[in-house]
């Protein structure tokens, strides 16, 4: 098709861009070249006005020129091109002069003949100018309107488009595969900052708007009805944002612990907690962890498989498995003997490997307690709880067999497990007994080099592996524990041996619980009854433990003891502790025995001070008897007196007889004899 000219024509066909920039830089060339302007001529209509006016037979020649030069390049294009430069001059007209310029700026610097040859010319274009047509001095009325002006703007602006886009076309068909993923990346580069930008803008208008809790119709209402998850998961996050910038987030007249009280509700009903147990972790973490302890306890943890060296090696042990389709890696650079399991297309606990025990099923955080215990072959080890074994048989394995193992439990059915791991693990140094644990200390004192006690708690911490955790312990169920694990602590420093030749007198404590508790206040407690101190547990991970919760306070030495995470360490929720026996001294007997002591003094200064009194009374009390004693005698002695006057003076010269003995008067009496009539 063909393109519309400023004149109203209509072209049938143009030549292609390419052909039509050539075409016009001949047609620049090809302009007869003018002698070198003065100096002083700087713009592009002096330079015009200064040329000579060519000649009509010189102008036919050029163009005759031009158009032999653009037949030869454009070839069947040559009519398109001339009608081109008849009807649109004015572009030609531009680059001609700008070529003029160029030209008279290379010649700048010429001689004095040219300057005056120059002069010679500008007569002589004063006398051609009558036959022009067109100059500068009636360009002022002259000028086209502004509505043309516009229209020939618009066509140049098109031509440019045209041009550019060609020149874009044909750059992009000749760039290399380099530069074109370099666009490629720009673009995506340019796309992701309007995201960026967008996703500011949107965080930016999260973050300041304010949060409205529920009112209370709203919780009625939510109540009534079964809350999605998705929902309450979105009402969590809320929260969160709100507490992690309360000044600005928080709504007008609510507190803190507002926020928190709702938290704690929306994340006992989304992961089927009681309530007291979710406050319990709100004041054990911070909102924010407590949340990721909750996700993370609901996932399970990786299978961990611990090799059996008194029978097998790890390099073997892995070899073998992974012949029968199992995916496994080492667990860690802490453990020399785990095996961490991915997949497996065999039951990890019925492979012949397993059978012949060469390696234990046991989770990574109870290997920590052993590790951190250190048995030594020839020493004299105890597991206070001892089933399933797996502890127990970790020991045996450390001490490769020598010594002296002793496993008890309380429960004689829950024994049965660890005398056959015991048996298929290769264990012979070991002993298995069920005593009371409490009992220990007392029918065992100073027997031990080493003792381990993994104490019964409550099991917050493996809540992945017992999920009826979230709804049967309470925390009357934990404090209950406590008192358990206190006593069974006390005894097992009681039953361990300070004195020990082979550098023993060291106990591990160990729990599988989170709970401060059932670990920090347990220890605490203990380094307040017997003369013992907390030492370093040689784990190079896991977290320090509490010196401070709520509003108690423990002994500094307690950041020594670890703590591990599920949303941490990926392991199980556990506590180890590592304790010294220094002596055999009781801290709490000792102060019985003198706060006994002071009592008894007390009591006797006491009775000094209430001594004298009592003599004066006993005193008193003996001239009192005396005294009636007396007066009892003399009322004797006048009724002896008042007896013998009376004696005298009724019957003379007549015994008086002692009146011990009371007679009858009608007996003493003579009878009168009966008269009876005739």
């Amino acid at each position: 098709m063909g393109r519309s000219l400023r004149s109203g024509r209509q072209l049938k066909s143009l030549s292609p861009p390419k052909q039509r920039v050539a075409a016009r830089k001949a047609a620049a060339s090809d302009v007869p070249k003018s002698k070198p302007a003065p100096a002083k001529a700087g713009r592009a209509k002096k330079a015009v006005q200064k040329q000579p006016a060519p000649k009509k037979e010189e102008v036919e020649k050029d163009s005759t020129a031009s158009e032999s030069g653009s037949e030869s390049e454009s070839g069947s294009d040559s009519e398109s091109s001339d009608e081109v430069e008849k009807v649109a001059p004015v572009p030609l007209k531009k680059a001609k002069v700008a070529a003029k310029e160029e030209s008279s700026e290379e010649d700048d610097s010429g001689s004095e003949e040219d300057s005056s040859e120059g002069e010679e010319e500008e007569s002589e274009d004063d006398d051609g100018d009558d036959d022009q047509g067109f100059t500068d001095q009636n360009a002022d009325w002259l000028k086209p309107k502004q509505s043309k002006m516009k229209l020939m703007d618009s066509d140049d602006d098109e031509d440019d488009d045209e041009f550019g886009s060609a020149s874009e076309e044909g750059s992009d068909d000749e760039m290399l595969e380099v530069e074109r993923q370099s666009r490629i990346i720009d673009e995506e580069m340019k796309l992701e900052q309007e995201e960026a930008e967008s996703e500011l803008r949107r965080t930016i208008a999260q973050q300041t708007s304010v949060y409205h809790l529920p009112t209370a119709e709203e919780l009625e209402d939510d109540e009534n009805r079964v809350v999605p998850p998705s929902e309450l998961r979105e009402r969590i996050d809320d929260i969160l944002e709100v507490l992690a910038d309360f000044k600005t987030r928080r709504e007008p007249g609510r507190s803190r612990s507002e926020y928190i009280e709702r938290l704690g509700q929306d994340m006992a009903e989304l992961f089927g907690y009681l309530q007291e147990l979710v406050d319990y972790f709100l004041s054990m973490f911070g909102p924010n962890e407590c949340l990721e302890f909750l996700e993370a306890s609901d996932k399970s943890r990786p299978l961990v498989v611990r090799v059996n060296t008194l029978k097998a090696r790890r390099k073997d042990l892995a070899a073998a498995l992974m012949k029968r389709g199992v995916r496994l890696d080492p667990l860690a650079n802490w453990s020399k003997v785990g095996l961490k399991i991915y997949e497996s297309t065999v039951p990890i606990g019925a492979t012949p490997e397993y059978l012949a025990g060469h390696y234990m099923l046991q989770s990574a955080a109870s290997m920590c307690p052993v590790m951190a215990l250190g048995p030594q072959p020839g020493d004299r080890v105890m597991d206070m709880s001892a089933a399933p074994g797996g502890k127990t048989s970790y020991i045996a394995q450390l001490m490769r067999n020598k010594g002296v193992v002793i496993a008890n439990d309380l429960k004689p059915e829950r024994q049965k497990a660890t005398v056959a791991n015991l048996h298929r693990l290769g264990v012979r140094n070991a002993v298995t007994c069920c005593y009371d644990g409490r009992k220990i200390g007392a029918q065992m004192r100073n027997s031990f080099d080493r003792i381990l006690l993994d104490a019964p708690c409550s099991g917050l911490g493996v809540i992945s592996r017992d999920p009826s955790v979230k709804v049967q312990r309470t925390i009357p169920d934990v404090k209950r524990c406590a008192h358990l694990q206190k006593e069974l602590l006390v005894a097992a420093i009681d039953a361990l041996n300070h004195k020990s030749k082979k550098g023993g007198g060291y106990m591990v404590y160990s729990t599988c619980s989170v709970a401060v508790a059932e670990n920090e206040e347990v220890v605490n407690y203990l380094l307040s009854k017997r003369d013992v101190k907390i030492v370093d547990a040689g784990l190079d991970f896991g977290k320090p433990g509490f010196t401070r919760f709520e509003h108690k306070r423990f002994h500094p030495s307690l950041a020594l003891t670890r703590r591990f995470y599920p949303h941490v360490h990926n392991m199980d929720g556990f506590y180890v502790a590592k304790i010294q026996k220094l002596s055999d001294k009781r801290h709490g007997e000792a102060e019985k025995k003198e706060e006994e002591a002071a009592k008894e003094a007390a009591g006797e200064t006491a009775k000094a001070v209430t001594a004298e009194p009592k003599a004066d009374d006993k005193k008193r009390s003996e001239k009192k008897k005396k005294r009636v004693k007396k007066f009892r005698r003399n009322e004797d002695n006048d009724e002896q007196q008042v007896v013998r006057k009376k004696s005298k003076m009724s019957i003379p010269n007549v015994q008086v007889q002692k009146s011990t003995k009371k007679t009858n008067a009608k007996v003493s009496k003579p009878r009168r004899m009966k008269i009876t009539g005739m």
